[in-house]
């Protein structure tokens, strides 16, 4: 019951330390490059036009959480995404009864731990202003859905290949986005298909970022689709990681894509998140 209470402060962590910290060629080599049978173009196209499609997805998943020498924590939990509206990750361990919920959505992340009545909210503006780099949304829900992403975008169509640099190597292709102001966005695919295998969020000429790998993959509603994922901070003092291995995943269904924060709830400050956060 311990460390099921610890989960959603550490989930809390990791986004916030991410958010905090978080070869190329031209396009008309890209339209002669081949890959995967394909012409860098038309390759980029097919990468774009085989992401989800999904309004909605939900299963269940394994979360552990790798603090380096600060320990490990692991949980259970419910993933649940409903596009454009919100990421919820609800811990539910006894008898289906939730103790803790992170939402995020487009208004920043939310922490709701019902054992002890109270939340932390944080929106994307300030996450933003703490850390002097741009917070998207849509990155962390292209992130979650296994797709490329661009800045300021909320979803692709192949008519953004264009915004690719395509490198190919004997073992994977690597594609370099359009900058942001202070992040920079890169991405591994797959030489044998087009499939994204690794995407990276950098905070421009700094060690710091976010590299989420995915594996396992199935087919989901006529959609491959990967079942673990690993998120890793680069340029942390000390290893932070997030494994989560997902089942039992379903396409569509309704639920309430925001929460409702019961009024006899206390929110923390910010001064108090970050004390509670450092904790051991």
């Amino acid at each position: 019951m311990r460390e099921n209470r610890k989960i959603g402060r550490h989930l809390l962590l990791a986004l916030v330390l991410v958010l905090m910290s978080a070869c190329g060629t031209s396009r008309k080599a890209a339209e002669t490059t081949m890959v995967a049978g394909l012409t860098g173009t038309d390759y980029l196209e097919q990468v774009i036009r085989l992401a989800p499609v999904w309004q909605s997805v939900s299963g269940k998943v394994a979360l552990q959480l790798d603090r380096g020498t600060q320990g490990t924590a692991r949980v259970n939990a419910t993933l649940r995404l409903k596009r454009d509206a919100s990421i919820q990750l609800s811990v539910a361990p006894l008898l289906g009864i939730e103790v803790a919920r992170l939402e995020i959505s487009p208004d920043g992340l939310l922490l709701l731990d019902r054992l002890h009545k109270q939340y932390v909210r944080l929106g994307f503006a300030e996450l933003s202003r703490l850390s002097r780099t741009d917070i998207d949304y849509h990155v962390l829900q292209s992130l979650f859905l296994n797709e490329l992403f661009l800045p300021g975008k909320s979803r692709l169509s192949p008519a953004d290949a264009g915004a690719f640099h395509i490198q190919v190597l004997p073992d994977c292709a690597l594609l370099q986005a359009r900058q942001g102001r202070q992040l920079e966005y890169r991405f591994q695919t797959s030489v044998t298909r087009p499939q994204l295998l690794r995407s990276d969020v950098a905070l421009r000429n700094t060690p710091y970022g976010l590299r989420w790998s995915y594996s396992d993959f199935e087919e989901l509603d006529g959609r491959s689709f990967p079942h673990h994922m690993l998120l890793e901070v680069q340029g942390s003092s000390s290893p932070l990681s997030l494994d989560m291995k997902l089942s039992r995943l379903s396409v569509g269904g309704d639920w309430e894509a925001r929460t409702e924060i019961p009024s006899r709830y206390r929110e923390m400050s910010l001064e108090d998140v970050l004390k509670l956060l450092m904790k051991k």
